[in-house]
Order: C-alpha cells, then structure tokens, then sequence
C-alpha cells in the first residue's frame, strides 16, 4: 500500500482524505508535461494569459464558499477568514492580468549605441514549496505572476492541504491553462533534491521555516538554480504614548490572533513605551475577551484551532518557559489539542523564548520600554525582519524611526499586510527575494541585454 498524506480536520482530530503519494513515474511525467507546457506557454502573448488569469478570478469568486470550506476543514480557518483568502487570490490574479505586460515591457536604455534595451524573458518553471497557514493565498501570490511572466509551475504543498493543492490545479486547468502549466506533486521532501536537478526547473520559491529554507536553498545552489525564501518572521509592533492607544491595540490584537495567530507577518512583539502601557493593556485586555476560541464552521466565533497538535504542544512550550523566565501571564493559556485560547504575556524579555522565537500562534508577547531609541533597539534584536508597525500620531517622526528598523516592511498605524501592490519579503533569517509587486515579478524572469550599432 503507498504511503499516502492524511489531511486532519484541526478541530475534531478527525481524518478528511488520504492523498497516496507520487511514484518517481508519476513525477517524471510531471515534469515532462511542464516541459512540454512551457514551449507552448511562452509563446502566449500577455492578452492569453490575462484571459487565463481572469477567468481563474472569476472561478475563485464564483466557488468561494466551497473553496472556503476546504481550507477550513484541512487547516481550520474560521470561514470568514477563509472566504477573505478567496477573495484576495481572485484579486492578484485580476491585478497582474491588468499590470503584467507593462511591467514587463522593453526598457530603452540611454547609450552608445543607436539603440540598446532590456528585454525580459521567462525562464522555466519554478518550483514552489508552499506552507499550510494560508494554503490558497501562499500558492497564488507566488503563482500569478510567475504564470503572467510566461513561466510553468511545480507547487509542492503542505501534506496537510493536499485537497487545497489538487485543487488549485484544477482550477487553472478549468480556467483554460493548457495541461502541465500549472501542477501539484503530492510527494514528501526527499522529491526535492530530485525536482532541482531537472533542467526544466530553473528556480524555487519556498515560504517556511528557516531550517527548510536553508535546505532547499543549498540544493538549489548545487544546481545553480535561483531562489526566494520567504522564511517567517517575528514582527514588532511599537507603541508610542502619542499613538491612538485604543485603535492601536484593537488592530495590534486583529493581527496577532488572525488565523489563530499562524500568519508570518502577526504582530508578534509588542513593545510598548511605559507612558502608554496602563492605557493600552486597558485597552487589549478588553478586546481580547472577545476572541471566541472554537469550532471554524461556527460563524459566532472568531478564533479557529490550530493546524496541528504538534505546533500547538510546541506554543505551550514557548509559554511556560518564558513564564518559567519571569513572563507574567495576564489572560488566557488553555491548551487542549488544536484549540488554544488567546494568550497575554506581560514583561517579556530578551532571552525568553516569547521574545527571540518566532511564536506561531495566538501568543501575544508584550515587552514595556522606557524609550523610544530602546523600543528600536529591541525591534531590531531580533534574528528575523518581515515586518514591523509603528503607531504614533506623528507620521514624519514615524517615517524617520521605520527607517531605522531592519525589516522587509514597516507599516504606520496599520496592520502589516501583503497585498498585490507592493513587495513582500524579508531581511535577515526572514530570507530573501521579493514576492508581489512588480519586484515579485522580476524575480522569475532573465533580464536581456541587446545593444545595436548602425
């Protein structure tokens, strides 16, 4: 019998469906048809793959509620956050249906010459290994372009959410991509190594851990292959004493306990200056008393389950250990399987875990300075650098102090977002490389140079 990935309902702990995994045939003709696809695909003009993309839109739109209830029951969103998943695929696939081929239009370059330019070219396919938190949004957002660039793609997903993958697949063959364009491998991660060696596969884009991100990375590097990490972060968010308190720790606790807290770009730190800490603990502990934890199909609650047993076990481990350190926890704690309360932790310090690791879950970890140059200090003593907040009433002040964070994004009185416009992507231990945006865009493509003398 094959040995098959088992998709979980967090909730319950029930099975949903068991996916057998790929033989080295099945995958050998996986890649063989994205061969095939892109000479074909390539030749696409950026009208045809706009039709594509549009219609793919269209399809998210028109079974949003069917492809909502898939990503809850395999990783437990609540449905609202599920169908705002749709939504947002649908809306980058429009984005770069309209903005593509501009993007990517010939450069006239200034010269010697009598006439020189940059001319972008597809490469390939790219190889995407995508996580579970966000399984339609993670495959789209690297996708859509990569496809509108005139490349192919190979998603190896979560083995949590192979439903989500094979989906996906299909979907895009509906929409009127041609066969191998877009597919799944439904295999573990010794396929990998064998993915990169293959002469097709000229890139890979892999949003994970640090520890799969390196490994891939090193791979890819054997093969001379090009690579984005996007390899999670622990974002802080600072607040100010001039800063709307209220509003700042209603939207500190929205992005901190979205998804259960499983999102890279939560606020996860927040440091606060000491003249504002009573308002705004005030403030939170009202709000987070209405975070309602249970099942992600009922449409009263707001806080789903966890993915899985093992990453919850290994928050509770953060929390009692920082605790253990002098952490004073203030609300919530209650672990049962998936299910996990919002948790408040007071006076969180640099070397308790709530602070140097990355806590994925619903964990707020709040740390009290005295200054401002101290709360910049501790934003940027960290090993990662996705994205960091800043709330204050003074947005000159605030656009000076973001420059002072190491952070791939830094966003004034908001929440840290990914959205279709602007470039995503780390610094430090966060990775590298950009996704979204026209920068997302120019990551999976050559660059050529052509110079021409009369």
């Amino acid at each position: 019998m094959p040995k098959v990935f088992t998709s979980i309902f967090p909730y319950t702990q029930e099975p949903v469906a068991e996916y057998p995994l790929m033989n080295d045939a099945a995958i050998n003709q996986s890649v063989q048809a994205a061969e095939k696809a892109f000479t074909q695909w390539r030749q696409y003009s950026f009208a045809q793959r706009a039709k594509v993309l549009n219609r793919t839109a269209e399809i998210l739109r028109n079974t949003k509620e069917a492809l909502a209830s898939l990503i809850t029951l395999e990783m437990g969103k609540t449905t609202t956050e599920a169908l705002a998943e749709i939504e947002k695929c649908a809306l980058v696939c429009n984005y770069y249906a309209t903005h593509a081929e501009a993007f990517l239009k010939d450069e006239i370059q200034q010269t010697g010459f009598y006439k020189s330019l940059l001319h972008y070219q597809p490469i390939g396919a790219v190889l995407g290994i995508m996580p579970w938190n966000f399984p339609f949004w993670q495959v789209f957002r690297y996708a859509v372009p990569t496809l509108m660039a005139g490349n192919v793609t190979l998603l190896k997903h979560a083995p949590n959410v192979c439903g989500c993958a094979k989906k996906i697949e299909t979907i895009f063959l509906e929409a009127g991509a041609p066969a191998g364009v877009f597919q799944t491998i439904i295999a573990d991660v010794d396929v990998v190594p064998k993915l990169l060696e293959q002469n097709i596969v000229q890139a890979l884009t892999l949003t994970g851990s640090e520890q799969a991100g390196s490994a891939a990375a090193s791979i890819a590097g054997r093969h001379i292959k090009k690579t984005v990490l996007e390899l999670g972060g622990s974002d802080a968010l600072i607040v100010l004493p001039d800063a709307d308190l209220q509003k700042a720790a209603n939207t500190a606790l929205q992005s901190r306990m979205q998804n259960a807290g499983q999102s890279c770009i939560a606020a996860k730190r927040f440091i606060v200056h000491q003249a504002a800490i009573n308002e705004f603990m005030q403030h939170l502990l009202s709000t987070v008393k209405k975070y309602q934890q249970g099942n992600p199909f009922d449409t009263h609650i707001n806080l789903g389950p966890m993915a899985r047993t093992d990453l919850a076990k290994k928050l509770e481990q953060q929390l009692q250990q920082s605790v253990q350190q002098g952490a004073q926890l203030v609300y919530g704690g209650e672990f049962i399987g998936c299910n996990v309360s919002p948790v408040v932790l007071l006076n969180v310090k640099p070397g308790m875990p709530a602070f140097d690791e990355e806590t994925f879950g619903p964990l707020a970890a709040i740390t009290v300075v005295q200054t401002e140059n101290e709360a910049i200090a501790l934003a940027n003593q960290s090993r990662y650098g996705l994205g960091a907040a800043i709330w204050t009433k003074d947005i000159d002040r605030a656009m000076f102090l973001a420059r002072q964070i190491q952070s791939g994004a830094v966003f004034i009185n908001s929440t840290v977002r990914s959205m279709p416009e602007l470039p995503f992507g780390g610094t430090k231990k966060s990775g590298y490389g950009r996704e979204l945006g026209r920068q997302g865009l120019l990551e999976f493509v050559h660059t050529q140079t052509i110079a021409a003398d009369i």
